[in-house]
C-alpha cells in the first residue's frame, strides 16, 4: 500500500472557509487514486487553517501529474464557496510537490491542479498533461476576452459590470467593505456640513481649506500653505502626481517667442536665456496635445482650458522655476506671455490653468491609459496565453491582482460618461479624444524608464527624486526579473520555440499597441534580453508607475487651487484686470469642489489586504532557486526602502511614493 500525505491550505480572506465536503482524485503515470473525502474529526476547511490529510492506494502512482478537487453541498445549506490556496502532496517515495489553486471553488465544481517544477509548453511530454494544458487555455480564452470601444485607443476586456468577473479576479470583502466605509464617511462628513450638491462660490481661500475635517496629510497641508510658490510651483513637474510631462528645452519653439528681455530679471546675474539652455538649465512643458479640443459645457456655459506652454529655468540654488507662460499654442495680443513680475493674481491664474490642462492630462494618459489600460492589456495577455504552471504566469500573477474589477469600476464611476472625470473641463469626449493623440504617438520606449528619463534630457536635474528612486527600482525589478527568465530560458532558441510565449507577446503588440510597428513594441520575442526588458516594463508599470501617479493624489490634488479638473470662466486674455474673486470665480464651484476632493480621498486611501510590491504570499513556485531569487528581491527593495527613509527624513518635502512599502504588487485602485 502506498500513502500520499496531504497538506490543504485554506485562504484567509473572510468567507473563504466551507463546510461543504471536498473530495481529490490523485493521477500519476501509473494510474489514479480512488475519490477520497478530506475529512478529519472536527470542522474541515477553515479560513485560513492547514490540515493534513492522507490519500491511500494499492501501489504507486508513479510521478504524480494532477490532483483533482471536487466540492460537494455540504446537506441543504446555502452555497458557499471555498477559497483553496494551495495542496502540498507528500508522495510515497518522499517527494514535496506544491500543487497551487489560489481560486475559489464552487459547489460541485470539479478542479484540476497541476503542480511540480513549472513548466514550458514544449516541455510537457504526457499526453495527459497536454491535454490539460490545451483545455485549459481554451477555457480561459472563453473567459477572458477583447473588446474594441474605440479604434484609436488600446483594447479592453469584455466585463461590462463586475458581477461577469470571476471569483478570484474580484476584490476581498474587507477591501469592499472599507471601500464602501469609506465614501459613507465622506459623504456624512459633506452632507452634514452643507457642502454636497452646493452650487455657491467659495467666497474666500481660507473657506476651501475647511472641506474635511477628517481628513489630512502632511502634504496636503503642506500644499495648501505653499500653493502659489513658484519653487514649489516646478518642484511638482518633477516630484508631483505628473512628473512625465516636462523636458529639457535645446531651443525654444516657434510659437512660443519668449524673449531675453521678458526672462532676464528671472535669471542668474550676468546671464540670459540662450546661455542658460546651452547650460541646459530650461525646461519645457508644452500641451500642444489639447490644443482644439472643445470643451466640455456645465449648466449651459462652456468650461475653459488652456493648451498652454509653461518654460523652467533650473536656478543656481537648483530649484525647478516657471518664468513664462503663454496659455494658447498660437501667440497673440490677445494671448500675452505671462511672466512672475506680472500682477500677483495674473501670474497665479496663469499657473492654475496650466496646472488645470495638466491634471487633465495627467488623469487621462499618465494615470488611466498608461498604466491602469496598460495593466489591463497585461493582464488579459496573461491570463490568456498561459496556463498556471507556465514559468512567467507564476511570475506575472501577483502583478495582475484586482486589475479587472478596478478597471471595470473606473470605466463607469471615474472615466464613463456619467463618471467624474465627465465633468472636467474636457469632458468625457474631449478627454478620449485627448487620450488618442497621445496614444498614436505613445512608444515602448517611453514606459522604460532609462529610455524616458535619457529621451527627456532629465539625468542631471537635481532634486528630481522620482527619477532617482525610479531608476533604482526599475534596476532591482530588472534583476530579479533576469534571474528568473534565464532560469527558465537558458537560450535563446528556448524563447523562440515557447508559443506560449510568443502568443503573449503578440496578443499585447496586437491589443496594446494596435499593430503599430512604429510604438517599438515587439510583435516576437527573438532572444532573453528582449523577454527580460519588457517584462521588467510590464512590472515597472504596474507597480511603481502606478504608485507615482496615483498615490499622491490626494495630498496635491485635493486642495483644489492648486488643481482642479474643471474652470469656470476662460483664460485672461490681457493683464492687470484680474484679482482675488477672479480666482475665485474661476475655481469649481463649492459642491464641485468637495465632490471632486471626495473622489481622491477614495483612490489615495490605504486599504488592510495591500500587497506590496515583492510580497509573494500566493506560493506559485515550488523549486527552491525561485525561491530564493524572492528573498534576494525582497532584500533588496527592503534595503532600497532604508536608503530613501533615510534621505526623507532629511527632506523638508519628502519623496514617498516609489518607497517600496507604499507601492502595491499590482493596480487595484
Amino acid at each position: 500500500m502506498a500513502v500520499y500525505k496531504l497538506e490543504v491550505t485554506t485562504g484567509d480572506m473572510t468567507n473563504a472557509g466551507t463546510f461543504d465536503h471536498v473530495h481529490v482524485i490523485l493521477i500519476g503515470t501509473g494510474g489514479r487514486s480512488e475519490r477520497t473525502e478530506l475529512d478529519n474529526f472536527g470542522v474541515d476547511f477553515r479560513t485560513g487553517m492547514t490540515s493534513m490529510y492522507t490519500v491511500k492506494t494499492s501501489s504507486s502512482l508513479g510521478k504524480l501529474l494532477l490532483v483533482k478537487v471536487e466540492k460537494d453541498p455540504y446537506f441543504v445549506l446555502p452555497e458557499d464557496e471555498w477559497y483553496c490556496s494551495k495542496i502540498v502532496v507528500t508522495t510515497p517515495e518522499g517527494d514535496v510537490i506544491l500543487f497551487p489553486c489560489y481560486r475559489w471553488i464552487s459547489r460541485g465544481e470539479l478542479v484540476e491542479l497541476r503542480g511540480g517544477r513549472a513548466m514550458k509548453v514544449f516541455e510537457d511530454d504526457h499526453p495527459l498533461l497536454t491535454d490539460h494544458r490545451k483545455q485549459e487555455l481554451t477555457l480561459k480564452k472563453s473567459l477572458y476576452q477583447w473588446e474594441i470601444t474605440d479604434e484609436k485607443l488600446l483594447h479592453i476586456s469584455n466585463f461590462k459590470n463586475m458581477s461577469e468577473l470571476p471569483a478570484e479576479g474580484c476584490f476581498s470583502n474587507s477591501k469592499t467593505m472599507e471601500m464602501l466605509y469609506t465614501k459613507k464617511i465622506i459623504g456624512i462628513e459633506l452632507m452634514f456640513k452643507g457642502l454636497v450638491g452646493s452650487t455657491e462660490q467659495w467666497e474666500s481661500i481660507e473657506d476651501i481649506k475647511k472641506i474635511f475635517w477628517s481628513k489630512t496629510t502632511k502634504m496636503s497641508e503642506y500644499v495648501k500653505e505653499h500653493w502659489k510658490e513658484d519653487d514649489f510651483y516646478g518642484y511638482q513637474f518633477l516630484n508631483g502626481i505628473n512628473p512625465n510631462v516636462i523636458k529639457k528645452c535645446s531651443e525654444l519653439p516657434p510659437n512660443f517667442p519668449v524673449t531675453e528681455e521678458m526672462v532676464k530679471p528671472f535669471l542668474e546675474k550676468g546671464s540670459s536665456l540662450q546661455k542658460e539652455i546651452e547650460k541646459g538649465n530650461i525646461f519645457l512643458h508644452d500641451l500642444k496635445w489639447m490644443d482644439g479640443i472643445p470643451t466640455s459645457v456645465c449648466d449651459g456655459e462652456p468650461l475653459h482650458t488652456s493648451a498652454g506652454l509653461c518654460l523652467f529655468y533650473k536656478n543656481p540654488e537648483n530649484k525647478l522655476m516657471p518664468v513664462a507662460i503663454q496659455l494658447h499654442q498660437q501667440p497673440s495680443e490677445q494671448n500675452p506671455i505671462f511672466l512672475p513680475s506680472d500682477p500677483e493674481t495674473d501670474w497665479l491664474l496663469a499657473k492654475m490653468f496650466i496646472k488645470n490642462a495638466d491634471f487633465m492630462l495627467h488623469q487621462s494618459v499618465y494615470h488611466l491609459m498608461n498604466t491602469h489600460y496598460l495593466a489591463e492589456v497585461f493582464t488579459i495577455a496573461t491570463l490568456r496565453s498561459f496556463p498556471v504552471i507556465h514559468p512567467l504566469y507564476k511570475l506575472l500573477f501577483p502583478h495582475v491582482r484586482y486589475t479587472l474589477q478596478i478597471n471595470t469600476m473606473a470605466r463607469k464611476s471615474i472615466f464613463g460618461r456619467e463618471g467624474i472625470l465627465s465633468t472636467s473641463s474636457l469632458g468625457y469626449d474631449g478627454l478620449t479624444e485627448l487620450m488618442r493623440r497621445a496614444y498614436s504617438e505613445m512608444t515602448y520606449s517611453s514606459l522604460c524608464l532609462p529610455e524616458n528619463i535619457t529621451a527627456r534630457g532629465l539625468e542631471s536635474i537635481p532634486n528630481f527624486y522620482y527619477r532617482d528612486d525610479g531608476l533604482k527600482l526599475w534596476d532591482i525589478i530588472n534583476r530579479f526579473v533576469k534571474a528568473i527568465v534565464e532560469y527558465y530560458y537558458p537560450s535563446d532558441s528556448e524563447v523562440r520555440k515557447d508559443t506560449e510565449l510568443q502568443e503573449w507577446i503578440s496578443e499585447i503588440f496586437t491589443h496594446g499597441f494596435l499593430g503599430n510597428k512604429a510604438s517599438g513594441c515587439p510583435a516576437a520575442f527573438h532572444n532573453v534580453e528582449e523577454v527580460i526588458k519588457f517584462i521588467t516594463m510590464v512590472i515597472f508599470t504596474v507597480s511603481a508607475q502606478h504608485a507615482a501617479v496615483n498615490n499622491g493624489q490626494f495630498d496635491f490634488n485635493s486642495w483644489v487651487p492648486n488643481a482642479s479638473i474643471r474652470l469656470r470662466k476662460p483664460p485672461p486674455t490681457t493683464k492687470g484686470q484680474s484679482s482675488i474673486r477672479t480666482i475665485l470665480e474661476t475655481l469649481p464651484n463649492v459642491g464641485q469642489t468637495v465632490h471632486d476632493a471626495g473622489m481622491l480621498w477614495v483612490l489615495s486611501d490605504k486599504y488592510t489586504d495591500v500587497v506590496s510590491l515583492g510580497a509573494h504570499p500566493e506560493e506559485q513556485f515550488g523549486e527552491p532557486a525561485p525561491k530564493q531569487m524572492i528573498k534576494k528581491f525582497q532584500a533588496e527593495l527592503s534595503y532600497l526602502s532604508e536608503v530613501i527613509t533615510t534621505r526623507n527624513s532629511q527632506l523638508e518635502v519628502p519623496y514617498t511614493y516609489l518607497n517600496p512599502t507604499q507601492i502595491e504588487n499590482s493596480i487595484t485602485i
